[in-house]
């Protein structure tokens, strides 16, 4: 039974959240964080690792106590410790961490004094008004719960693209070894590379003797058959999410595909385009009469549709289908195109790497440049850099200069905006960088005009040339702070401030609707990862993902440049 890291992970987190509800060490708590953070992040799977013979204690976070924990949950699916500490806090209670506002103490508070054991306790808890009556909560603390535990709970389950990831992929490669399997594709939300991802739709093509259902169905992640027939079925894997297998003719292959990778918004409006030709268009192929004109391949579908290629990422109903019919869609911006990461952080305050083996590895991926943005001052749990620290390290990167060859580091930093919307540094050594990002991370309760006009304090600043994350949300775990995103990005492009877009599979900030609004307005992008250690440099390609659903074209974003015109774009005057 194969163990993804997703689930080892998870395993961590929620161990590290009963630990905190009980006021345990906090280092150890972080222990247990940071490798949930390592193991997610990781290329490869910790049970392909301890298969090939590696020593897992080799891993940034992971010494040999935890290497050896992540053995048991490999072999036996479990950890006997959160067993052992579920049974005295219940495990429910990582549950009521996920609920934003709602951090370690609170939860203490509120299992401790009203008993609250799951969701459903605090409900009951917060419409008999006992939330409102413990110390340190009142009335707006109360209510503020209450409507982030509606949020919470009317969120659909999806999951985040790489955790589907974790799972679609060895998934695939199972069923590419079934005998007579032709063609294996993940369609859906998924190709369509949403953020998250709610299920899977996978389609096959196969020869008529390919047992090919009959070896889904007993695939060794699935916990339950839903249904089963003679070219599809449903089951629901050990990890909840649900997949759907549908055996395809070759010749529908195609308008399969294209159907069913959506949206259905787009489906419809596509379909709408057949009907005013007399055709008629669905999962089998495009027909006149009973005459099946095209389906094999989805080019084959949309030129006899009189539509140029549509990328499945643009397929949401949002201008694609009429820009397609004028021969108007842009040429989207590739991995390829991508030249450097602005975004990096080192040892010298929350990464795990060295600044030397962050630039080198960017050169593996082939980029001309990388930036290094460790923490200033005021993100204190970081260990921020202040005036003499940053200093020493432009100097050790003048150095670091002097001798790499293939690669130029850039001296950064992501500099905190405090609350009134000054920064975190002052201007005399921010001018002794290449340039900054700028981000709020803290106060994210502040109203939508007091926030917004923080942030357009810190833009006002010359010093202020990327705007980092610029909503702060987290998915599925913190939403966006209040702000008028509109009013930001004018002000960025009037400016000649650069918004980023944070490429880590936790955050994907912007989303694709401000990338489309950026571009728009004219307001260049930075594709960046907010890598903390080499192995995060891979998730530049959620940001291409990202940016290709937001429109957006190599020349509208700044990383795609030569490092001389970078460094004009990140010019203010």
């Amino acid at each position: 039974m194969a163990v993804h890291n997703a689930e080892i992970a998870e395993i961590f987190e929620t161990l590290a959240d009963l630990l905190a509800v009980r006021g345990d060490n906090p280092f150890r708590i972080r222990a247990y964080r940071n490798a949930a953070r390592t193991i997610r992040g990781n290329s490869r799977s910790m049970a392909e690792l301890l298969a090939e013979g590696r020593d897992l204690s080799e891993l940034r976070n992971i010494g040999k106590d935890l290497a050896a924990k992540i053995a048991t949950i490999v072999d036996t699916g479990r950890l006997p410790l959160l067993d052992e500490l579920s049974s005295r806090t219940p495990k429910a209670l990582s549950e009521l961490m996920k609920i934003e506002g709602l951090g370690p103490k609170r939860v203490k508070v509120l299992y401790e004094k009203l008993r609250v054991r799951s969701l459903a306790d605090l409900e009951r808890a917060l419409r008999r008004g006992k939330v409102r009556e413990l110390p340190g909560f009142g009335p707006k603390t109360e209510q503020m719960i209450s409507e982030r535990l509606e949020r919470f709970a009317a969120r659909e389950q999806r999951w985040k693209l790489i955790d589907a990831e974790d799972v679609a992929e060895p998934l695939v490669r199972y069923l590419r070894d079934i005998s007579g399997v032709k063609e294996v594709t993940v369609a859906g939300s998924y190709r369509r590379r949403k953020e998250t991802v709610g299920d899977l739709d996978v389609l096959v093509t196969a020869a008529g003797s390919s047992p090919v259902i009959e070896r889904f169905v007993k695939y060794d992640e699935v916990a339950e058959v839903v249904s089963q027939g003679s070219t599809r079925s449903t089951v629901r894997l050990r990890s909840g999410l649900q997949v759907d297998l549908r055996v395809v003719p070759q010749v529908s292959y195609g308008a399969a595909l294209y159907y069913f990778t959506g949206s259905k918004a787009h489906n419809i409006a596509v379909r709408r385009i057949a009907a005013a030709r007399k055709l008629k268009l669905n999962e089998y192929g495009l027909f006149r009469g009973d005459e099946r004109i095209a389906g094999k391949t989805e080019r084959e579908l949309l030129k006899a549709l009189r539509l140029h290629w549509i990328p499945p990422e643009l397929r949401e109903d949002h201008g694609e289908i009429e820009a397609a019919r004028r021969g108007r869609l842009p040429g989207l911006v590739t991995l390829d195109d991508i030249r450097g990461d602005l975004h990096c952080h080192s040892r010298a305050t929350d990464g795990h790497d060295t600044i030397e083996q962050m630039a080198r590895a960017a050169k593996e991926r082939g980029y001309d440049y990388v930036s290094i943005n460790d923490h200033s001052r005021h993100v204190t749990v970081a260990h921020g850099l202040d005036r003499k620290r940053l200093l020493a390290q432009v100097r050790q990167i003048d150095r670091l200069n002097g001798r790499l060859r293939g690669i130029v580091v850039l001296k950064s930093i992501e500099l905190d905006i405090l609350e009134d919307g000054s920064l975190d540094l002052p201007d005399e050594v921010l001018a002794e960088l290449d340039f900054t990002v700028c981000a709020v991370h803290y106060r994210f309760d502040l109203p939508k005009k007091k926030q917004t006009e923080r942030i357009l304090r810190a833009m006002d600043n010359r010093h202020c040339n990327i705007l980092a994350h610029p909503t702060g949300r987290l998915i599925n775990e913190r939403d966006p702070y209040a702000i008028d995103l509109e009013r930001i990005v004018q002000a960025a492009g009037e400016r000649g401030c650069i918004l980023e877009l944070n490429a880590h599979p936790d955050r994907l900030d912007l989303d694709a609707e401000a990338c489309q609004m950026a571009k728009e307005k004219g307001v260049k992008i930075a594709i960046s990862t907010d890598a903390h250690g080499a192995e995060d440099l891979r998730f530049m390609r959620f940001g291409v993902d990202q940016a290709r659903r937001g429109w957006l074209e190599a020349g509208d974003v700044v990383n795609t440049r030569k490092l001389r015109d970078l460094r004009k774009l990140l010019a203010r005057t």
